[in-house]
């Protein structure tokens, strides 16, 4: 967005990983923004923008496998499924 700094960008996107519409999305993209957001590159940080303004609907099916995302988002949502995994299922 023009003229928002690092800063507000940052916080605007970890507001809006936090609080998508759906729990699931929110407990998904939540803790990535936390663990990740601040080490994203900028290109990384563009894309993941372009993520929060897909739906949730849509977020789950391409995070879960159910469907293929655009090429464009693949890659960074590979990293954000697996965080999840990782997470989710670190003691099963």
């Amino acid at each position: 967005m023009t003229g928002e700094t690092v800063e507000t960008r940052l916080k605007r996107m970890s507001m809006r990983s936090w609080r998508r519409g759906t729990k699931e999305m929110d407990l998904i993209l939540g803790p990535f923004a936390d663990a990740h957001l601040a080490s994203l590159d900028e290109t990384d940080l563009a894309t993941y923008d372009a993520i929060l303004s897909e739906n949730d609907q849509d977020l789950m099916a391409w995070i879960l496998g159910q469907s293929a995302p655009p090429p464009t988002l693949a890659p960074l949502l590979e990293r954000i499924a697996a965080f999840a995994r990782a997470r989710l299922f670190r003691d099963i």
